[in-house]
């Protein structure tokens, strides 16, 4: 129980401590840092491995660059993540798109396409 505490806690210190280089620190052009926000992070139970769901807004071609640059600042990220949570071992870190809220626009748009013609068809009747 103490133990799935510990890696729900470092799990939203590292989401805080990676928005915030977003915002500040990662200097590369390709991560825009308005466009990109972390939606998730999740930690083994061994404090080894973190996936950081990653949002990016844009074209896929800037999509595809962003996840480019957020690769290439992994190391970065590791090494200060490990500093500031005073951690033993750092963990590996692995950036991962999020897409979950495109998918929810998607689904209510059909929705919502469904309800018209619905609508629709009923004002025929």
């Amino acid at each position: 129980m103490a133990t799935s505490r510990r890696v729900a806690r470092v799990a939203e210190l590292i989401k805080r401590e990676v928005s915030n280089m977003l915002l500040h620190e990662i200097k590369d052009d390709r991560v825009g840092a308005g466009m990109v926000s972390v939606t998730e992070v999740v930690v083994s139970g061994d404090l080894q491995h973190a996936r950081i769901f990653v949002s990016i807004y844009g074209t896929e071609e800037a999509r595809t660059e962003t996840m480019e640059g957020l690769e290439a600042a992994t190391g970065f990220v590791r090494r200060e993540i490990g500093q500031r949570l005073s951690l033993r071992r750092a963990p590996e870190i692995l950036f991962q798109e999020d897409r979950s809220f495109e998918r929810g626009v998607k689904v209510l748009s059909l929705l919502n396409q469904l309800s018209a013609e619905r609508a629709a068809k009923e004002s025929l009747t």
